[in-house]
């Protein structure tokens, strides 16, 4: 590595750990208030945000200098120093490319290379998706497919604005670049607005350009509004099993549980200090911790802040300013069924994962003649690290009262990110109910995680042996795997089921089904159970087996054709009950 390359290295790892984003000021009720990246910023904080900003900026000038000396010497280009944005191309697209050349495709691939192909004009790709779910690579991929002579990759800064954009696009359409991959567009504050100048000037003169960036509801918003009937929009974060398990060659659910839908797996090192720093959390490794907080209520925020000028912030812009986010967030993924209510965000916080727990020691420590664990530790310790983890607060710390509205808009912009979808539980003579599940699982499993630290920390905790600890946090893992695993089950199920079939989950008085896929047209249903174990035993099935449940089923959705047990074992049948390996259900789900 020559000594410009390293430098080059050494100022990108350096950036890497500044803050994104501008600083703006705000009159809030007669005080003016700094923010930055539409983040409020306490007064204690402003020198030190004013010292970050102004480092990463001047980061930002020299990586252009050198970036520029270093691609001006390129076999057949015209100088970098040319651009206003780092435009890469040439020859010295090889590295990128041959950095992903052993990935395998996304399933979402051949959309972006049949947008590439095709001869319609006017039109752009939206690219978009939460961070490592494989934007970057599908551009470089996509990159490697054409000539480098007529394509180029941009990367865009937070110093850019739409002008230094366009004045760039202008010198590539004038030198016959034909392929344009402009990726963390929405870096730039003012691309939501101005968005359409890409299509409208540069798509109608047959340019094919294909915009990818973290913060998805930019780019949902540019689509919406600048580029509207203009797009073509490839959505990332959903990642299903099938596809994870294909591009990565890991066929285990529970290492699918634990990267979240995400090609990386997230960081657990809740004392590391380096995760309290503001621009750390913006990292690639998506920090456990701090994931939700960056990866979703930022991404809304900094997109609902340029959006014409913060208009559409509606009711959030209270919880914002107040900071309070995050905790509605986490406070509605970690209740067991996730319900967008009132009184989830505002009652006293008790943790499902730890009551849960706790309840199962406490029958254990009964027939064992012991103690349960967590009747001798520091419950409200406990808690209140875990709370500290997730940055969820009770309603006495609260500086904004929750309201229906905050709710509901919270909602709204979780659907438009594609992080939820609304599966109702069925019931027997009543109507659909509610039930939200979350498109990547790690969110929830990362909260459990979290308590499992929580609970290490106490110290009470050093009283019983590692085998007692290990025992007692694994049934906390277990108990949150289980459920994660049957909303997977449902959530994949019902995303590939043509029309005229549905997949839910049946409740009744006592009981019920994990899922039945009903068929309205041929007036016939499966039913299922689906369990975290390997083992079999009657327990497993006994709801399917229950002649009452069985007949209002059938009265109700038609006949009941087979009854199944999805498991972590292998395929049998035991007493007319199909027990099928649960992950080979999965992958087989197309």
């Amino acid at each position: 590595m020559s000594e410009i390359e390293k430098r080059i290295y050494d100022l990108r790892r350096e950036l890497e750990t500044l803050p994104k984003g501008n600083i703006t000021y705000k009159n809030i009720r007669g005080a003016k208030r700094m923010y930055l990246d539409g983040k409020y910023v306490k007064a204690i904080d402003e020198v030190d945000a004013l010292a970050r900003v102004d480092r990463r900026d001047k980061i930002e000038i020299e990586l252009r200098e050198l970036l520029a000396g270093q691609f001006s010497s390129g076999s057949n280009t015209t100088p970098t120093a040319e651009y206003r944005t780092n435009v890469i191309f040439g020859e010295k697209l090889n590295p990128y490319v041959k950095g992903v050349k052993n990935y395998k495709y996304r399933e979402c691939f051949g959309r972006l290379e049949t947008f590439l192909n095709s001869g319609v004009m006017g039109k752009v790709c939206l690219l978009y998706g939460l961070r490592r779910t494989g934007k970057t690579i599908m551009l470089f991929q996509a990159i490697a497919t054409r000539n480098f002579g007529e394509s180029v990759y941009i990367k865009i800064m937070s110093s850019n604005d739409m002008s230094m954009l366009n004045h760039d696009l202008r010198l590539l359409s004038e030198r016959g670049i034909k392929y344009v991959f402009i990726d963390e567009v929405t870096l730039m504050n003012d691309f939501i607005d101005s968005a359409s100048l890409l299509s409208d000037v540069y798509a109608m003169s047959g340019m094919k350009i294909v915009l990818a960036g973290t913060d998805s509801l930019g780019l949902v918003f540019s689509g919406d509004e600048e580029l509207y009937d203009r797009t073509v929009t490839i959505h990332t974060t959903f990642i299903p099993f099938r596809e994870y398990s294909s591009l990565l060659g890991i066929h285990d659910i529970d290492e699918y549980i634990r990267y979240g839908g995400t090609f990386r797996v997230g960081e657990t090192n809740f004392d590391d200090p380096e995760l309290e720093d503001e621009g750390i959390s913006f990292r690639d490794d998506e920090s456990t911790r701090r994931y939700i907080d960056t990866a979703i209520a930022r991404n809304i925020q900094h997109s609902l802040a340029c959006y014409k000028g913060g208009a559409h912030f509606r009711h959030l812009i209270e919880l914002y300013e107040a900071d309070e986010f995050t905790n509605a967030v986490n406070r509605i993924i970690e209740d067991m069924n996730h319900r967008f209510l009132i009184s989830v965000l505002v009652r006293e916080f008790k943790s499902h994962d730890l009551g849960s727990a706790t309840q199962i020691d406490r029958k254990r420590a009964a027939a064992e003649g012991r103690i349960s664990i967590m009747d001798q530790a520091d419950n409200q310790g406990v808690l209140a690290r875990f709370m500290k983890i997730l940055n969820i607060r009770n309603k006495e710390d609260l500086k904004v009262e929750i309201t229906a509205d905050h709710i509901s808009e919270i909602k709204e912009y979780l659907e438009l990110l594609d992080l939820i979808i609304d599966c109702p539980v069925e019931t027997i003579g009543s109507t659909p109910s509610e039930n939200i599940l979350f498109s990547q699982p790690g969110m929830r499993y990362c909260q459990a995680q979290a308590l499992v630290y929580s609970i290490m920390k106490d110290e009470a905790f050093d009283s019983f042996s590692i085998v007692e600890k290990d025992q007692f946090c694994n049934i906390i893992l277990e108990e949150v795997k289980g459920r994660m695993l049957e909303e997977i089950v449902l959530l994949e199920t019902k995303k590939i089921l043509p029309r005229e079939k549905r997949a839910f989950k049946l409740i009744f008085a006592v009981g019920e089904f994990d899922m039945v896929i009903a068929d309205d047209k041929e007036l016939t249903c499966e039913i299922f159970e689906v369990k975290h174990t390997e083992n079999i035993f009657e327990g497993q099935y006994k709801n399917l087996i229950d002649e009452e449940k069985c007949r209002m089923t059938e009265h109700k959705y038609g006949t009941i054709t087979k009854k199944t047990v999805l498991y972590r074992g292998e395929d049998t049948v035991v007493d007319g009950i199909h027990y099928v390996n649960v992950t080979e259900y999965l992958e087989k789900l197309i």
